[in-house]
């Protein structure tokens, strides 16, 4: 199995700084928007900027359910809550909607956030 692609808006240095951090935990291929092929492009949903993806060789996992599958391929800190959680009525609207609550403030979580820049 090759090394999963996480897919990014690399204009945003919160983003960078999240997938930064990614690449400290586990074994991943960092592919910004602005890099990404015709062939990458084609496996990922339409409106692919809304979000950030997980892309294995079987699947594509986008928004919410990119960041928990790294979290669980990390072992990154309360991966665990997801696990327990997956089975509670509502779980994958919960987690999409925080996603989607923590992507709307980018501008200031990458404030708080230092920018990183990525290994080549």
């Amino acid at each position: 199995m090759s090394v999963p692609r996480l897919v990014y808006d690399d204009d945003c240095g919160f983003c960078t700084f999240c997938v930064s951090h990614a690449l400290d935990l586990g074994e991943f291929e960092a592919v910004g928007f602005s890099s990404m092929g015709d062939d990458l492009r084609a496996r990922l949903p339409a409106d692919y900027e809304e979000c950030m993806h997980l892309v294995t060789d079987d699947a594509v996992y986008s928004c919410g359910e990119a960041v928990e599958q790294v979290a669980r391929r990390t072992g990154a800190a309360g991966w665990w809550l997801t696990a327990g959680a997956k089975g509670l009525p509502k779980y994958p609207t919960a987690r999409e909607k925080l996603y989607r609550w923590a992507a709307d403030r980018r501008g200031l979580w990458g404030k708080l956030a230092r920018r990183e820049s990525l290994p080549e």
